[in-house]
């Protein structure tokens, strides 16, 4: 069986009464690193993840899916891991964003929504000789290649 795949079940069986998380990622690194993305609507406590390491630690001992010895990491996506989910945009609507665009483009802005086919960001757009205006901007999803939370530390 594929190991990704029995994770994935593992972490959607522990976290099926708690609406308000969901799993972003798993990830089997040739390192023998077992590396399992969860997040919150609200938020990720550290219990959580916890809960959800004990959880899928148990059965891979029990059902002996990994022969040799590996590693089992659970956490959050780390500041500078992309949005991948549709969640992932909803939850940080209001924040700043860098978005990379398929055609190698970039733009950056203030979050405003998600729609079905795109997402729109509030942007400064400069002028030659006029001071910079806020604007709206749809960027079409299928033209965005990476989207990341920008962090102020103002």
């Amino acid at each position: 069986m594929n190991i990704e795949k029995r994770v994935t079940e593992l972490v959607e069986e522990k976290i099926a009464d708690k609406p308000g998380l969901f799993l972003v990622s798993v990830k089997m690194q040739g390192s023998g690193k077992l590396v399992i993305l969860i997040d919150g609507d609200t938020g990720l406590g550290i219990g959580d993840c916890a809960e959800v390491s004990r959880h899928v630690g148990h059965h891979l001992e029990e059902e002996n899916l990994i022969p040799d010895a590996y590693n089992l990491e659970v956490s959050s996506p780390g500041i500078d891991t992309p949005l991948t989910l549709p969640r992932q945009y909803v939850k940080n609507i209001g924040r700043q964003v860098a978005i990379k665009t398929t055609d190698g483009g970039k733009r950056e802005g203030k979050l405003l929504s998600l729609t079905a086919d795109h997402v729109l960001i509030e942007e400064k757009i400069k002028t030659t000789g006029k001071k910079a205006e806020l604007v709206e901007s749809a960027i079409p999803t299928d033209t965005i290649a990476e989207t990341k939370v920008l962090i102020s530390f103002k």
